[in-house]
């Protein structure tokens, strides 16, 4: 059975099909769909981009906050700087933060006190190829460490090496004052040796069962040990 177009039908589809503003219409159409196409992509490609970036910026600005000391709360004493809310129970978000990527456990207000330094009483910042010396008292405490640290791991193929001394081993003079000597050579009695050929140092002094732990500010540079540069490895 053969069909057939009525007449006239084929005629009117050809002169549409052949007419320019009929085209130029499809044309338009085709154009604004692609249009609305592009930028409903645009604008998800600019979401996906600035999600992307946030989270990027989020977590490099969360790394560098977290990868050195703690950023709020400490006390500057001499040389030293206290941080009485270290491990307080409502300590603030990045000193929480810092406790978990170093994995330590902090010293309890009712337990004791802790204080760091990363620069010497010149005020230049530690460095593992200079010699120091630290001495001095301590403020009243039941027992109290002293240890050294590099920032980053250690070096690959580096031998263990004393990282502190307590108050029970250090060696004291008549008056109990005593004397570390931190640098890369060997030195007679405390000698407390740096932790990595170069780089950044810091040193921790915890005081356990202290009563300035309750009164930070009643502490002054007399208190604490003093951190004088001693000359540096050329």
């Amino acid at each position: 059975m053969k069909l057939t177009m009525p007449e006239g039908f084929g005629r009117a589809l050809a002169a549409g099909g052949s007419n320019p503003a009929s085209r130029r219409g499809r044309r338009n159409g085709v154009g604004r769909l692609v249009a609305r196409l592009w930028r409903k992509s645009s604008v998800a490609g600019l979401a996906a981009y600035a999600l992307a970036l946030g989270g990027v910026l989020g977590l490099a600005s969360a790394d560098w906050a977290t990868s050195g000391g703690y950023p709020f709360g400490g006390v500057q004493v001499g040389d030293w700087t206290a941080w009485p809310r270290a491990g307080a129970a409502n300590a603030d978000p990045y000193t929480r933060a810092v406790n978990a990527r170093r994995g330590e456990i902090p010293l309890a207000v009712g337990e004791g006190l802790l204080l760091t330094a990363a620069a010497d009483d010149a005020g230049q910042a530690l460095d593992a190829t200079c010699t120091y010396r630290i001495g001095g008292g301590t403020p009243p405490a039941r027992a109290w460490t002293l240890t050294v640290a590099g920032r980053g791991p250690r070096d690959p193929g580096r031998a263990p090496v004393r990282e502190g001394f307590t108050s029970t081993e250090v060696l004291r003079s008549a008056d109990g004052r005593f004397t570390v000597v931190l640098g890369p050579e060997v030195q007679p009695g405390n000698w407390l040796p740096s932790p990595r050929a170069s780089g950044p140092v810091r040193l921790a002094l915890r005081l356990y069962d202290t009563p300035v732990a309750a009164s930070v500010g009643s502490l002054d540079r007399s208190t604490v040990p003093a951190v004088t540069r001693l000359g540096c490895a050329p």
